[in-house]
């Protein structure tokens, strides 16, 4: 079959929905750094958006825990980056949990103007609950590739990030000091509510 350019543009702009889950110190940043940087290898025109509340690294980077880093934009909300997103083949979204539930509706609707939208997020909160928009985003999205960390009690695949601090707070920043990545059995034995 012979394609014309006009189907050929077509079928390059299909958008779609990837997210990228799991618990903390599971690699999720580091597998959206690395997508969005195949993505500017193939000279695709890529957008890189994360919370404006996590500077824990940098304010303008996206950075993962082995210091890996991209260049990106600080936004308040989801719709900052609806109305930032003209002229984009991809668009890559980092620690997507802390966002409002507008996000499913952003990525949604970026995904049907034929953008590859990449979102990495924590996918439960420190007492194992469904976190954010994380959810609604794994309901809609073409592909969902969870991440797992190894739990630092026995070995086996972390199920949820551990709070180590007394804090009741839902949205609490912090790396190795504040949380430690625990599967199912350790987290039940330690009593987390």
């Amino acid at each position: 079959m012979i394609y014309s350019e006009q189907n050929r543009l077509s079928v390059q702009k299909r958008g779609s929905i990837e997210v990228i889950c799991g618990s903390m110190f599971s690699g999720k940043t580091e597998e959206l750094i690395r997508r969005l940087k195949r993505a500017q290898f193939a000279k695709q025109s890529v957008e890189i958006f994360k919370p404006k509340i996590d500077t824990r690294y940098s304010e303008d980077e996206v950075v993962s825990h082995d210091k890996n880093s991209i260049r990106s934009t600080p936004v308040e909300s989801s719709g900052s980056i609806l109305l930032m997103s003209n002229d984009v083949d991809v668009i890559g979204i980092d620690e997507a949990q802390f966002f409002d539930e507008g996000l499913v509706e952003v990525c949604n609707a970026l995904a049907d103007q034929g953008i590859r939208v990449i979102v990495a997020g924590l996918d439960m909160d420190y007492r194992g609950v469904p976190f954010g928009p994380m959810p609604g985003l794994c309901a809609i999205a073409e592909d969902v590739y969870k991440v797992h960390a190894i739990c630092v009690r026995c070995g086996s695949l972390a199920y949820v990030s551990h709070r180590l601090v007394d804090s009741d707070k839902r949205v609490l920043l912090g790396e190795t000091l504040e949380y430690e990545p625990i599967c199912r059995d350790c987290f039940r034995e330690a009593g987390v509510k």
